[in-house]
């Protein structure tokens, strides 16, 4: 949390985005409980699979294993995002993560949690990296380790619709670091939304061809 929001908070604590209630937390338990969950599926079909494992079909396009969702991107999903990504209030990874903590469950111990590395311009427009600070706090109730293995190239924002569009603006989006922790490693990718998964797959193509043995991803929500 920034110096600017912790003082903001101090004097008008946050209220619930759902219910109202002034608890000095964008979404209170309550409302956090009340998200719809997402059942286990393929994230580019939707067919029903175990754990959130890609389907026999689309493992041939993808370089993911599997892609576990917290929830649907609507309601009060849609609104906490906007409140983390777009009006500065970092409070929101917090109950981000809480959902997100969940989809941990079961993974082996080795496995280093990376964050989806945000473009510079949007870093610098919000003060903060949001999949950085989401990874954070995951790590922090997990137990996990987190290791930023990706950095980004230019400033691709990803606004086209299509997945075409999307692969395209990411071109060359992203370059690995830190290759000797890289090597053998089974990755996690952390982000918030999932919209085509263009930009998951293009992250999870750089960690394989630099030697991730195995590459999965968690998100809040999936449009």
């Amino acid at each position: 949390m920034s110096v600017i929001e912790a003082i903001v908070r101090i004097f008008a604590p946050h209220n619930c985005i759902g219910c109202g209630v002034e608890e000095d937390v964008l979404l209170c338990t309550g409302c956090v409980e009340s998200l719809p969950t997402v059942p286990s599926r393929c994230y580019r079909c939707q067919v029903v699979t175990d754990s959130y494992l890609v389907c026999g079909r689309c493992q041939d396009v993808t370089p993911l294993r599997r892609v576990a969702v917290s929830t649907p991107y609507d309601s009060l999903a849609r609104e906490l995002v906007h409140h983390m990504k777009y009006e500065r209030a970092q409070a929101g990874a917090t109950e981000m993560a809480r959902l997100m903590a969940k989809l941990m469950n079961g993974l082996p111990t080795d496995v280093v949690l990376v964050p989806v590395p945000t473009a510079s311009s949007r870093v610098r427009a919000r003060g903060y990296d949001h999949t950085s600070l989401l990874t954070r706090h995951i790590a922090a109730s997990t137990g996990i380790s987190r290791s930023k293995l990706l950095a980004r190239i230019g400033q691709a924002h990803q606004m086209g619709a299509r997945r075409a569009d999307r692969l395209r603006q990411l071109g060359g989006a992203f370059r690995p670091v830190h290759l000797k922790e890289l090597r053998g490693k089974h990755i996690v990718l952390i982000d918030d939304v999932l919209t085509t998964g263009a930009t998951l797959e293009t992250a999870a193509r750089i960690l394989k061809q630099y030697g991730a043995r195995q590459v999965d991803a968690a998100v809040f929500a999936q449009a």
